[in-house]
């Protein structure tokens, strides 16, 4: 069997470790695919897991990477056939199932979708389990009802993956978008992107009130705890928002007064195990509505053998947008 290269996590007596080294194609776990991986990217959760920051490997050793574009080698499943480009994002790859850092993958196909029609390998990859994540929170909200006639949307963590990806979507789709960051020099980017306004991270970050000034009709949020506890308390009566990360921490200090005296609505979004269905629908709106040249914008690239000196970087907010990582 072939060897291929590959970031891999081993975990001993003296704690999690990190290297690129030599993989055996027969040590991949089981599915019905195999995949020629050529393109990869950088998630928040990747930063957890090649740092150990946050227990999310559950199996050692693990290749990290949740996300992959790839060609199929071989296929048992009846959709694929070699040759077929397709897409994976979430089911636990990078942290379960081994990942997409690697010039090869082994999966399930119920797991897989076809490359969408007018994107690129690359492009995929640009957007990511991050801006597949942002599309499932425009979507929630489109479902809940609220139109860009309600009033401004908020998105917190603004320059990261999913922030940079809603900003430009909920633009595109007529929003007043507000942009919430911690980095002042970022303004210009967002702007660029969409954003009509640039909230400081300072406003929300520190605990507040159980109810403020109503501020925004919707919001993305990808910052969690306190943050999401003083979105929701100045959320507009009646709107609604979509929760999709935990940047700031897991935990929710808040009370129960924006949903009980003014109606808001916490939309979880779970882009990990979504149906395929959603699931392809997000990826088909997401080729459709997001505007390519600002995607473009916010993606650097970087080689195989440079992602895993990167985890620290997107724990600490220094990565701006998204990161693709090319493989093949």
């Amino acid at each position: 069997m072939a060897r291929f290269k590959a970031w891999v996590i081993e975990k001993g007596e003296a704690g999690q470790s990190l290297s690129f080294t030599d993989f055996d194609e027969a040590d991949l776990m089981d599915g019905d695919v195999t995949i020629r991986v050529t393109h990869s990217c950088l998630n928040y959760k990747d930063g957890l897991a090649m740092t150990g920051a946050s227990p999310v490997v559950r199996r050692f050793p693990m290749i990290p990477g949740i996300d992959f574009s790839g060609v199929v080698e071989a296929s048992d499943h009846p959709d694929y056939k070699p040759g077929d480009a397709v897409v994976l994002t979430g089911w636990g790859v990078g942290e379960t199932h081994l990942g997409a850092y690697a010039q090869k993958a082994r999966v399930k196909g119920d797991w897989l979708v076809p490359l969408p029609a007018g994107l690129s390998p690359e492009q995929a990859m640009a957007i990511g389990t991050a801006g597949y994540t942002a599309m499932l929170c425009l979507m929630a909200l489109d479902a809940h009802g609220l139109t860009a006639k309600d009033g401004p949307a908020l998105v917190t963590g603004a320059s990261g993956g999913v922030g940079s990806v809603a900003v430009a979507l909920l633009a595109r789709a007529g929003w007043h978008v507000m942009a919430s960051t911690g980095r002042a020099g970022e303004a210009e980017y967002l702007k660029s992107l969409g954003a009509a306004e640039i909230v400081d991270r300072d406003e929300l970050g520190k605990p507040g009130k159980p109810l403020g000034k109503e501020r925004w009709a919707v919001a993305v949020d990808a910052v969690g705890s306190t943050t999401l506890a003083n979105v929701l308390a100045q959320t507009k009566a009646d709107g609604a928002v979509a929760a999709c990360g935990l940047a700031q921490g897991m935990d929710l200090p808040t009370s129960v007064a924006p949903f009980i005296l003014r109606g808001v609505s916490l939309l979880g979004i779970n882009s990990v195990t979504t149906p395929q269905a959603k699931r392809r629908a997000a990826w088909a709106r997401l080729a459709d509505e997001l505007d390519l040249q600002k995607l473009a914008a916010m993606t650097n690239r970087v080689g195989l053998a440079e992602v895993g000196g990167l985890g620290a970087d997107i724990l600490s907010g220094k990565i701006r947008g998204r990161t693709v990582v090319e493989i093949g």
